[in-house]
C-alpha cells in the first residue's frame, strides 16, 4: 500500500484525533488502490463460492467502499476539531464486509475455500496494519472485523485437531504485525531526527546570511558615509586651488597648480563612483523623471568629448539615425553618466583611429520610444574571453592599461546597473584589433515628437555693480576662508558664523543683502536655522538664502526649499553658479526662486 507521508498534530493537540487524521490521510491515499484489491479478493472467492456469490460480495463491497469514501471525503477537514470518531466507526463498518470474505471461503465447502480463507484473513490483516503503521491504535480498532472472523472459524474447529494449528498461525501472524508497526516506528523517528537536524541548518544558514547581510550593509554604509564625508575636505582642495588661479603665478607654479586641480578631479570622481556604487547595493539610487530635449541631452554628450578626441588626434563624429522625439521622459543626469563612461573609455582606450557615436531610435507604439545610443571605436579592441568579466567591479580588462590609464574598473559596472534600473541594458561586441561597439538601449515615454520653441534667455546682472553684504555660515574654516576671499575680491563685504545658531543672531540684529547657508554644522543645522530666520521677526526675514551642502540628492534639495531657502548648490562650490545666485539677489526671494527652478530644469535638460 501506499506510505503516509508522515505524522500529523492535531490543531487543538488532541492525541486521538491526531492519531485520527494521520490515519484518515493514509486510507484517502490508497482509495484507489483499495478497489484494485477489492477485485482480487473476488477472482479469489469466483473460484470457491461461484460467480453469483462472489459478484454480490464485490459489488457490496465496491458500494460500501464508495459509501466509506465519500464519509473520509467529507470529515478530512473536521478530523482535528472533534470528528476523529466518525472516522474509525465508518472504516470499522465497511472492513466488516471486507472480512465477511474470509468466511465465505472456509464454509463454501470447496477443497481450496479453507487455505483460501486463511490467506484472506492474514492479508486482510497486513492491508490495514501496512496503511495504518503510523496508527497502530486505528489500526487495531479497524481491522477488528477480521478478528470476529477468525474467532468465528476458530469456534468452528473446536475440538478437532486443527483448532491448535489454526490458533498456532495467530502468534505468527500477530509477530509480523509487530514487526512492521516497529519498523515503521523506527523509520519515521529517524526521518523526524532528520528533519529536525535539518532546521538546525536551515537556521544556521538563515543566522549566517543575515550576518553577510549586515556586513555588506555595514561596509556600504561606511564607503557611503566616507564618500560623502570626503567631499567637504576636497571642497577646500578645489576651491582653494581655483583661489589661486586667479593669482599670478610662474610657470611652474601654475603646472604645480595644475597638477592638484587634476587630482583633485579624479578623486572627486572616485568618490562619486564609490557613492554610486554603495547607493546601488544598498537600493537606495535614486532617480528622476523630467522632461528632456533629446537635442540639448544630445549637445550635452558630445561636448566634452570632441575636444577630447581632437587632443589625442582621433575623429570624433555623431549623428542620429531614425526620427528622435523632440522631448521624452527620463533622467537625463543619469543618461549622461552612462554615456560619458562609454565615451571616455572609447576615447581613452583608442590610441588612432576614430570614435563614432550614434543614436538610433525606434518609436514603440504612439508614446514610447527605444534609444540605442551607440559607441564605436577603432581601438585593440577585447578578447572573447574578457568580455565574461568586462563587467565585474573593480576589474579592467588589462593590467597594464590599469597602469597605463589608470581607474578602478567600477565605471562599467556602475553603468549596466544603472542601465537595468532605467529598464535597458549594455552590450558590447568586439574584434581584437578592429575595436569595440558598446550599445546602451532603453525605452523612455514620449512627451513630445516635434519640438517647441526654446524658453527665452534670462538676464543675470547686478544693477551698477553694487557690493553685497554677504552672511557666510559655515563650520569648516577652510571653507569660510575660500568664501571670504572669493567675495572679497569681487568687492562684497561678508561676515562669517560658525554655527546656525550664532547665523540666527547676527541675523536678527544686522542686515544682510544674503545669507549662504550650509546644512550640517554643530549646535544647530543649517535648516533649522533657516527656519528660525524665516520665522522671526529679524531684519533679514525676507533676506534671499543660498543652501550649500555636500549631498546631491533631489529629496535634500526639495527639504532645503521647504525649510525657507531660495536656491541650493552642492559642494564642491562652483563659484560661476554662486556668481549667477549672486547676480538675481537684487529681484529679491522671489527673482532668485525663479531663476533656481529655471536653473534646474535647464539641467536637468
Amino acid at each position: 500500500m501506499v506510505e503516509s507521508d508522515g505524522i500529523s498534530k492535531p490543531a487543538n493537540g488532541d492525541p486521538g484525533s491526531g492519531e485520527a487524521a494521520q490515519a484518515l490521510r493514509a486510507i484517502l491515499q490508497t482509495q484507489y488502490l483499495r478497489y484494485l484489491i477489492i477485485s482480487s479478493w473476488a477472482v479469489g472467492l469466483l473460484s470457491v463460492v461461484g460467480p453469483i456469490t462472489a459478484a454480490f460480495w464485490f459489488f457490496g463491497t465496491i458500494a460500501a467502499g464508495a459509501l466509506r469514501g465519500a464519509v473520509e471525503k467529507r470529515i478530512s477537514d473536521r478530523v482535528g476539531a472533534g470528528w476523529g470518531l466518525i472516522f474509525p466507526a465508518v472504516a470499522t463498518a465497511t472492513t466488516a464486509a471486507w472480512a465477511t470474505a474470509p468466511l465465505m471461503a472456509w464454509f463454501s465447502g470447496h477443497p481450496f475455500g479453507q487455505p483460501l480463507a486463511m490467506t484472506l484473513l492474514v492479508s486482510g490483516y497486513v492491508l490495514v496494519f501496512a496503511q495504518l503503521r503510523s496508527s497502530p491504535k486505528q489500526a487495531v480498532v479497524i481491522s477488528s472485523p477480521y478478528g470476529v472472523s477468525a474467532a468465528v472459524i476458530a469456534a468452528s474447529l473446536w475440538g478437532t485437531d486443527l483448532f491448535w494449528a489454526f490458533m498456532g498461525v495467530v502468534p505468527f501472524t500477530a509477530a509480523g504485525l509487530v514487526v512492521l508497526v516497529l519498523m515503521t516506528m523506527l523509520r519515521e523517528e529517524r526521518i523526524r531526527v532528520f528533519q529536525r537536524h535539518q532546521a538546525h541548518l536551515i537556521e544556521e544558514l538563515e543566522s549566517a546570511r543575515d550576518r553577510a547581510d549586515a556586513a555588506s550593509e555595514a561596509k556600504s554604509s561606511f564607503l557611503g558615509v566616507i564618500s560623502h564625508e570626503l567631499r567637504t575636505p576636497m571642497n577646500g582642495v578645489l576651491g582653494a586651488a581655483q583661489l589661486l588661479g586667479a593669482t599670478r603665478l610662474e610657470p611652474s607654479q601654475r603646472e604645480y597648480l595644475s597638477i592638484i586641480r587634476n587630482s583633485g578631479d579624479n578623486l572627486l570622481s572616485l568618490l562619486n563612483d564609490i557613492l554610486d556604487m554603495t547607493k546601488i547595493e544598498a537600493g537606495k539610487m535614486t532617480f528622476e523623471v523630467v522632461d528632456v530635449l533629446v537635442e540639448d541631452l544630445h549637445k550635452r554628450i558630445i561636448g566634452p568629448f570632441q575636444a577630447q578626441a581632437e587632443a589625442r588626434g582621433l575623429i570624433f563624429s555623431a549623428r542620429f539615425e531614425g526620427e528622435p522625439p523632440a522631448v521624452v521622459r527620463g533622467d537625463p543626469l543619469r543618461v549622461c553618466q552612462v554615456i560619458h563612461n562609454l565615451l571616455s573609455n572609447a576615447v581613452k582606450f583608442t590610441d588612432a583611429g576614430e570614435v563614432i557615436y550614434t543614436v538610433r531610435s525606434e518609436p514603440i507604439g504612439e508614446d514610447r520610444v527605444r534609444f540605442d545610443f551607440v559607441v564605436k571605436d577603432s581601438g585593440a579592441g577585447i578578447a572573447p574571453e574578457d568580455l565574461e568579466r568586462l563587467f565585474q567591479p573593480f576589474t579592467q580588462v588589462d593590467a597594464s592599461s590599469t597602469r597605463r590609464f589608470g581607474g578602478t574598473g567600477l565605471g562599467l559596472t556602475i553603468s549596466r546597473r544603472m542601465a537595468n534600473i532605467m529598464g535597458g541594458d549594455i552590450t558590447v561586441e568586439s574584434t581584437v584589433g578592429e575595436g569595440s561597439t558598446f550599445t546602451f538601449s532603453v525605452e523612455a515615454a514620449v512627451v513630445e515628437w516635434t519640438r517647441q520653441e526654446a524658453a527665452a534667455p534670462i538676464a543675470a546682472e547686478v544693477e551698477g555693480g553694487r557690493s553685497l553684504g554677504v552672511l557666510v555660515v559655515e563650520d569648516h574654516p577652510v571653507n569660510r576662508m575660500i568664501l571670504e576671499a572669493w567675495m572679497s575680491s569681487a568687492g562684497h563685504v561678508s561676515s562669517t558664523a560658525e554655527n546656525g545658531q550664532i547665523a540666527v543672531e547676527m541675523a536678527a540684529g544686522q542686515r544682510f543683502d544674503l545669507i549662504i547657508m550650509d546644512v550640517n554644522m554643530p549646535v544647530m543645522d543649517g535648516l533649522t536655522a533657516t527656519r528660525a530666520i524665516r520665522a522671526g521677526a529679524g531684519v533679514n526675514r525676507e533676506t534671499p538664502i543660498v543652501v550649500l551642502s555636500a549631498s546631491a540628492r533631489t529629496e535634500d534639495h526639495e527639504a532645503g526649499l521647504e525649510a525657507g531657502a531660495d536656491a541650493y548648490l552642492n559642494k564642491p562650490i562652483d563659484f560661476a553658479a554662486l556668481a549667477q545666485v549672486m547676480n538675481q539677489v537684487g529681484d529679491g526671494r522671489a527673482g532668485l526662486r525663479a531663476f533656481a527652478e529655471t536653473g534646474q530644469r535647464a539641467r536637468a535638460a
